[in-house]
This record gives structure tokens, C-alpha cells and sequence, in this order.
């Protein structure tokens, strides 16, 4: 008698490292395999970095990162894909390259600019990212900083969230998920744009240092919701929900002494899986 065969739902995350634990292909491994999808990853820079900061960055070479690419899809195709940081304009062009023809939804979180306001890429590759992952992409998940940078003005409200969203759009992109964690207050709204939808997700901001790797965390979450078969509406307000949780889960942790990572296994899901036969 045969033994039944399965497979699996899997989301690819090409990213850098985050040997803290959690940003990064940490982060992203975390989330895909809390959600029920089995994690693959693709390293594309090398941080040292704690819950503190970053203190230095290893560059990949991009032969290595085109080999591992190369080697994940001969063996194993992605139901999803989520890119993170891409440092270079040659890394971007590798990158569209290769993915030019895949079938399948990819979430860009374009990481643009730290959290103390610095930009980790040089303009030039923001331009390549706009050229060549934008239209590649589903959705963009960038926050108000790197909105900023993107269109080249400050964005301070819901009004000018919506029309910077409108203007990334018009930039080339199929969605855009522009997150307002860093507005001021209590409220925390995050707004999905694409061609025929404008959807304003809310919830109530949660005091906790515990936030390192939520952008990680939340385009990840995305990629997994959409692998596992949900529209892209459901899929942004259940990622969102999961990354809420997930913070509330970790006001009660303390680890490390900077910005604490999120609880990512606040509710985990058995691995998602389907009868070959």
C-alpha cells in the first residue's frame, strides 16, 4: 500500500539577516511558518545588527545570491515571494530578471530608510526599485518615510497618505499598502490603493518598545495569506491583525535592551497541506 503524498504552500522571502532574531529572514521565517507555509529564504546582505542597531553590513556577492535563487526554483517553486532590502541597482536588475516570469504573487517592502531617519540605499537604486521591482510587484507594504522619500515630500496625514498612495500608482505599481504607524496618536490606520480600491484598515496603536521587524513581519504575513488562496483585501487585513496580535503578544517579554521583537508564535497554525493524489 502506498503512502499518501503531500505538498505544501511556500513563500520564498528574499531578504538580509537579522541575527538578533527579529527583522529580516528571521522575521520572515517566523511569520511564514506561524501562518501554516513552509519558509524558503534567499540572503541577500549580511547585517550585524542587535535590538540596538545595526553596527555593520556585509555586502553578498551577487553571483551567490543569483545561485541561490537558481537553486530554490529548480527544486522548489514558490506559491509566494516577499523581497525585502535590496542594497544595489545590481541587485535589483538580478532580481527582475529572474522573476520577470514567475507566476505567483511578490510583496515588496521597499526598506528605504532606518528607523533613526538615515537612507540605506543611494538614489540611484531607489530608482532602479521603481523601474524594475514596482510593476513586478502585487503590492508595496512602505511606511511614511519611505513614502516620503518615494515622492519626495513629507507625509503627515490621512489626506496625504491617500495621495501619496495615488502618486505611487501612478509610479507603476498594481497596489500599495502605505502604512501610517508613524503618524502621531492614539490611531493607527493603514490605507490599500490600487486601481479600483481605496481600503482604510484601523486599529489602536499598542504602547510597547516591541516593534522591531513588524514591516518584516507584516509583508511576509501578506505573502503568506496570499499563498494560502486569499484576495488581496482579506489578505492585508488579516496580516494585519496577525501583526497586531503578535505585538500584544510581546508587551510582556523583555529581550535585549533595544526594541524588542514581536511574539511571533502568539497563535501558531499547522503546517498547511494538500493531498497530491
Amino acid at each position: 500500500m502506498e503512502t499518501k503524498k503531500y505538498t505544501v504552500v511556500s513563500v520564498l522571502s528574499i531578504a538580509g539577516f537579522d541575527g538578533s532574531g527579529g527583522a529580516g529572514i528571521q522575521a520572515d521565517t517566523k511569520t511564514i511558518s506561524a501562518l501554516g507555509c513552509y519558509a524558503m529564504n534567499v540572503l541577500t546582505a549580511l547585517p550585524v545588527q542587535n535590538t540596538q542597531g545595526v553596527k555593520s553590513i556585509y555586502e553578498i556577492p551577487t553571483q551567490a545570491i543569483k545561485d541561490q535563487l537558481e537553486t530554490i526554483f529548480e527544486d522548489i517553486y514558490p506559491t509566494a515571494i516577499k523581497i525585502g532590502m535590496v542594497h544595489s541597482t545590481a541587485l535589483v536588475e538580478l532580481i527582475a530578471d529572474f522573476l520577470k516570469d514567475y507566476r505567483g504573487p511578490i510583496i515588496f517592502d521597499p526598506v528605504m530608510v532606518s528607523t533613526s531617519g538615515h537612507r540605506l540605499i543611494q538614489a540611484e537604486t531607489i530608482q532602479a526599485c521603481i523601474d524594475r521591482l514596482f510593476p513586478l510587484a502585487t503590492l508595496i507594504t512602505p511606511n511614511l518615510d519611505e513614502v516620503a522619500v518615494l515622492i519626495n515630500e513629507p507625509v503627515d496625514s490621512l489626506a496625504k497618505m491617500r495621495t501619496a498612495g495615488a502618486k505611487l500608482l501612478q509610479m507603476g505599481c498594481q497596489a500599495v499598502l502605505v502604512k501610517g504607524g508613524h503618524l502621531p496618536g492614539n490611531d493607527l490606520s493603514s490605507i490599500l490603493l490600487c486601481a479600483d480600491q481605496d481600503i482604510q484598515f484601523d486599529t489602536t496603536k499598542i504602547e510597547t518598545r516591541n516593534t522591531h521587524g513588524s514591516g518584516c513581519t507584516l509583508s511576509s504575513a501578506i505573502a503568506s495569506y496570499l499563498a494560502r488562496g486569499e484576495d488581496l483585501p482579506t489578505a492585508v487585513g488579516n496580516a494585519l491583525d496577525y501583526v497586531n496580535k503578535a505585538i500584544q503578544g510581546s508587551q510582556r517579554l523583555t529581550i535585549g535592551h533595544g526594541s524588542g521583537p514581536l511574539n511571533h508564535f502568539h497563535n501558531p497554525q499547522k503546517l498547511i497541506t494538500y493531498d497530491m493524489d
